[in-house]
């Protein structure tokens, strides 16, 4: 098992969404994909990378794209990998904002050895879809 690409960066506000999102948007000019008030989340393209800047996130997370949560978590955990809970389904695409409409989200949660917190995150068709 390898990590598949990197899938999303989340960055910390720092108390002050509207700043960072004009920031991005219109200083460094990445594409806007979605604001969502509540929670106080925006995502951006970042070259192919989704750039999450949120009110409540710690300084450091990042998400790694895998086929399969459940194969990639048991391949982890057999290399000491402790994770903080089980798969939770974080987003469903009703709108189609990250490609199709319908897909799920999913994600799985884990610390480094500095307390970043890293995640294994799963696109999936839903049950019965």
């Amino acid at each position: 098992m390898s990590l598949g690409p990197l899938h999303q960066i989340a960055l910390s506000a720092g108390g002050d969404l509207d700043a960072m999102v004009v920031f991005y948007r219109d200083v460094l000019q990445l594409p806007l994909l979605g604001r969502f008030d509540p929670p106080g989340i925006a995502f951006f393209d970042a070259s192919g990378v989704r750039l999450m800047l949120s009110a409540d996130a710690p300084k450091g997370q990042l998400y790694y794209r895998v086929d399969s949560i459940d194969r990639s978590a048991s391949d982890l955990a057999k290399r000491g990998v402790v994770f903080k809970g089980d798969p939770v389904m974080v987003h469903r695409d009703d709108a189609g904002q990250f490609g199709a409409a319908g897909i799920e989200e999913w994600m799985r949660f884990f610390d480094d050895p500095a307390g970043n917190l890293v995640a294994i995150a799963e696109r999936r068709q839903p049950l019965g879809g």
